[in-house]
């Protein structure tokens, strides 16, 4: 429809519509995030750490602009490559990424090539340095390592690419910590589809632990997870480096024969209420190097005649049974930090044959999503800030506006009628106010 010079409308002939409107834009409220990445030093961070095998003699697009643009193309909703090529001179873009046009989609493609482990490794450390800086600003007294695996779907001959079990699907198996206060984005890394959930979690979650309490020694730091991360190994880290844990187990014989011995299935006194207990004992598996607290959570649903049995191992020495409990299953947040990092920045799009470019998409699509996490937990107003993605877009992002020049300045005029325009104002204020070092 984009070709067509002009196309009237049957239910009012009057109405005709082009898209030769000049110097317009759809996403003005980029400017608010470009703001932000200002403010905290985003992009600048990432330019200082990330150093690309670049042979080019000649070019017309830096690895730097290449970078934001693709970051913010995410966060605009543009996960298709392709949409440089009709965001090629789009006024708002152009000038959030300083280059007289945008990079066309095979610029974007060849970026992809110039990654390595190395250069991967780079970002991963100016993430943690942004990390850091935010950290310090919030200061919180805790920092909760949530632990999970997901699932991203692959289709043809592609490179890693495995079967499943769990899922029932061919695809990779991405390990990811967020942190469960506040939803950023800690780390990531793409596996192949057919590993276990366990899987080099010691050696992913070391270097993050061992930083925060290098760095944030004032910090207390916690780790939940489910029942695929019960591996001693990562228990033994936890109590080696003072991190407190809460991972579900398991169920076997020997646990239910424990929990039994609590609450033996026996007939209720009224089945139509639910019965609810939390017990503790201390249990030794054959694989553990020492006994631990075991935390039984023992359930009869309304209706039913026997308990259901959940058990938790846990470092937690003076906390509740209970507290302990209901502290595991916050941990439940987490699900929709995955579902957001994947519905609404494309975390899950694998779309190349090459396994280490399909890394390199995961980890700018984790770097979208702290930016924006980070923007909407500082400068959002209170009952806002769990607002997401794609309604930012709807009420931040997507503002339609149009560029006027002057000889010194760029007016970008935004569209009278735009709904969330106090909301839009509110943001921009609060950015430019923010104060971090």
């Amino acid at each position: 429809m984009a070709t067509l010079p002009q196309l009237t409308l049957n239910f009012n002939r009057q109405i005709k519509l082009s898209n030769d409107g000049g110097s317009l834009s759809s996403d003005t409220g980029e400017f608010i995030f470009r703001e932000f990445d200002e403010k905290i030093g985003f992009s600048q961070t990432l330019i200082n750490h990330l150093k690309l095998n670049d042979s080019r003699a000649y070019f017309l697009h830096s690895n730097e602009n290449l970078l934001r643009q693709k970051l913010y193309q995410i966060i605009a909703g543009y996960s298709e490559d392709d949409a440089a090529d009709q965001l090629t001179n789009d006024p708002v873009f152009t000038q959030i990424i300083g280059t007289p046009a945008l990079a066309s989609q095979p610029s974007l493609s060849r970026f992809y090539l110039r990654f390595d482990e190395k250069s991967l490794e780079q970002l991963n450390q100016a993430n943690q340095e942004l990390l850091d800086k935010i950290h310090a600003y919030r200061k919180p007294e805790a920092l909760f390592i949530d632990l999970d695996s997901t699932h991203s779907d692959t289709y043809g001959n592609q490179e890693s690419s495995d079967y499943n079990a769990h899922y029932g699907t061919m695809g990779y198996h991405p390990l990811v910590a967020f942190d469960g206060a506040t939803g950023d984005f800690l780390k990531a890394n793409l596996r192949p589809g057919n590993v276990y959930t366990s899987n080099g979690v010691v050696e992913f979650v070391q270097p993050l632990i061992e930083h925060y309490n290098k760095i944030f020694p004032e910090t207390s730091l916690f780790l939940r997870g489910d029942s695929g991360f019960a591996v001693p190994a990562l228990y033994d880290l936890c109590e080696k480096e003072s991190v407190y844990y809460i991972i579900r187990l398991k169920s076997n014989a020997q646990l239910q024969s424990l929990a039994k011995e609590y609450h033996p299935s026996t007939t209720p006194a009224d089945v139509s209420k639910q019965e609810c207990y939390y017990e503790e004992t201390i249990y030794q598996a054959k694989s553990w190097s020492k006994p631990r607290r075991v935390i039984i959570q023992s359930v009869r649903p309304a209706g039913e005649l026997f308990f259901n049995h959940a058990f938790f191992v846990t470092n937690f020495e003076v906390i509740p049974p209970k507290d302990t409990v209901r502290a595991y299953q916050k941990r439940g947040t987490m699900e929709n930090y995955i579902k957001e990092s994947k519905n609404g920045f494309y975390f899950d799009k694998m779309c190349s044959h090459s396994f280490q470019i399909n890394e390199v998409r995961m980890m700018l699509s984790l770097l979208a999503y702290n930016l924006t996490n980070w923007l909407r937990t500082l400068c959002f107003p209170e009952k806002q800030k769990t607002m997401q993605i794609e309604t930012i877009r709807t009420r931040l992002i997507k503002v339609a506006s149009r560029l006027v020049k002057s000889g010194r300045s760029l007016y970008f005029k935004l569209s009278s009628s735009f709904v969330y325009q106090q909301f839009f104002w509110e943001i921009m204020n609060r950015v430019q106010k923010l104060q971090i070092e």
